[in-house]
């Protein structure tokens, strides 16, 4: 006979040993409750703009969310069953992919995408039922049948979240109407902030590089003929997302590279780009000395950088030309900081007004690299675990790996990365249990005073994200 009962347990990420997991329990109580601060994440602003109902379970647990889908697809499920590149999807097809997902809920065993969601079925719907073939329907219903609910529409979702700040992904170009409607919106509390994201008007070796630089020269009102005019526009675009609330910039190429070229070549090979007749070499060459650029810019209007570079994007190609990009086939490859980033650092790392913020997939890299650098310079910080390491184990991992070289002040603070808007407090709640059953460690050990840990605990949700990416206080609008 099954049983399909569940409930998530209370004392779920914390230690087994019975006198540590009370210390990690009492830290826990420190941080559960505090509002959430979300600086990088992809969630559309439209969302909490319209405030429209979901239309359906489907379109909010597994059609946004990459994570769950490339699962179900190496288990052979075709993306587009999931909903994957359709649009809208009808009843049946949206069931469909409710059964399939239930289908396979066995293969997500021991993973974070299931830890988020069975936190989010029990945390957020209620339910008290573990998903497989014989409960999906009645899940479905249920779940649907709240979704027509005021009370569970986004913006409600988001006060009932606590999320008190959380940053989009825009392109420079975008011109940031959804957030400035929400910033004016006297009947919405939240902070919903742009973040500047020029990956793709850096990368010089794209064909249609003429086209983007031409349109980011009319939406910032220059003329981008030449690298000197293609400079200027990508200042006063950076400046108007600042006005309009971003606190941060996000890079993400396949290297972090920051070398810088003469102003005569980068003039040269700027101009061979929008002529479309650069080599692959010197299209590198100039796409790191752009980022350079951006550093630069950076130390002038205090936006905050965020570097999360090394991983392959569209791996596959046929799945790329059928569904598009952000659809799970984006793989990891390896990376070198150290010398990639010693460029920017020794131009404006010393900056009174430059802060980045480091990122890997590889965590090799954490205690090799990252922590290093932000061990010694004023202007580095370590990124928290993201994407293909946001996972419990590896979260602990990284506490145990950077905190000895830099202590927890030269830390980011969690990161999200989400476009599942739902997993948000599920993956925050997770950051809090796992710090504190780091801290708890250390506190058993006697390595940290109760009270340090204590203290840490209760600032590494809120304060320590603001403090970093410079957010102002709570309760602060646009």
């Amino acid at each position: 006979m099954s049983n399909d009962a569940f409930v998530p347990h209370p004392d779920r990420l914390f230690p087994a040993d019975p006198a540590v997991r009370e210390i990690a329990r009492g830290l826990y109580e420190l941080a559960k409750d505090q509002p959430i601060v979300s600086p990088h994440g992809h969630v559309d602003p439209r969302l909490l703009l319209d405030n429209e109902p979901w239309r359906d379970p489907t379109s909010l647990f597994i059609t946004p969310d990459h994570y769950v889908n490339r699962l179900m697809h190496a288990r052979g499920v075709d993306l587009a069953d999931l909903g994957v590149g359709q649009g809208p999807l009808d009843e049946a097809a949206s069931r469909k992919a409710w059964s399939l997902l239930a289908e396979h809920w066995h293969a997500y065993a021991g993973t974070p995408s299931r830890y988020w969601m069975e936190h989010v079925f029990y945390e957020v719907f209620g339910l008290e039922t573990v998903l497989n073939p014989r409960t999906a329907e009645a899940m479905y219903d249920e779940i649907a049948e709240k979704l027509t609910r005021p009370e569970f529409r986004p913006r409600a979702l988001f006060e009932q979240f606590k999320i008190t700040v959380m940053a989009t992904t825009d392109d420079p170009i975008d011109d940031l109407a959804p957030h400035a409607a929400l910033a004016a919106d006297e009947d919405f509390t939240g902070r919903v902030i742009p973040t500047f994201r020029p990956d793709k008007y850096l990368e010089a070796g794209r064909p249609d590089f003429p086209i983007l630089t031409d349109a980011l020269g009319e939406a910032a009102g220059v003329d981008v003929a030449t690298y000197d005019g293609y400079h200027e526009a990508m200042r006063t675009r950076r400046l108007y997302f600042r006005d309009h609330g971003a606190v941060s910039s996000d890079h993400a190429h396949i290297d972090p590279g920051t070398a810088r070229l003469s102003d005569e070549d980068a003039r040269r090979l700027y101009a061979a780009a929008r002529a479309g007749d650069i080599g692959a070499d010197d299209a590198v060459a100039l796409r790191r000395h752009l980022l350079g650029d951006q550093a630069r810019l950076a130390a002038d209007d205090g936006l905050v950088m965020t570097i999360h570079p090394a991983v392959l994007r569209n791996h596959s190609d046929a799945m790329f030309e059928k569904f598009g990009a952000d659809v799970g086939f984006d793989i990891p490859v390896a990376v070198d900081y150290v010398h990639h980033v010693r460029p920017m650092l020794n131009d404006v790392g010393h900056h009174p007004n430059f802060r980045v913020v480091l990122f890997t997939i590889d965590e090799t890299v954490l205690s090799r690299e990252i922590a290093p650098l932000a061990g010694v310079y004023p202007s580095v910080f370590a990124g928290a675990p993201w994407w293909f390491i946001d996972s419990p184990d590896a979260i602990l991992r990284y506490r145990r790996s950077v905190s000895e070289t830099l202590g927890y002040s030269r830390t980011s603070g969690f990161i999200d990365d989400t476009r599942a808007f739902c997993s948000i407090p599920a993956r925050h709640d997770m950051s809090r249990r796992l710090d504190a059953t780091h801290l708890a460690g250390l506190v058993a050990e006697h390595r940290m005073r109760l009270e340090d840990a204590q203290e840490l605990v209760a600032t590494l949700p809120d304060q320590q994200p603001r403090e970093v990416f410079r957010l102002g206080a709570a309760g602060e609008k646009n």
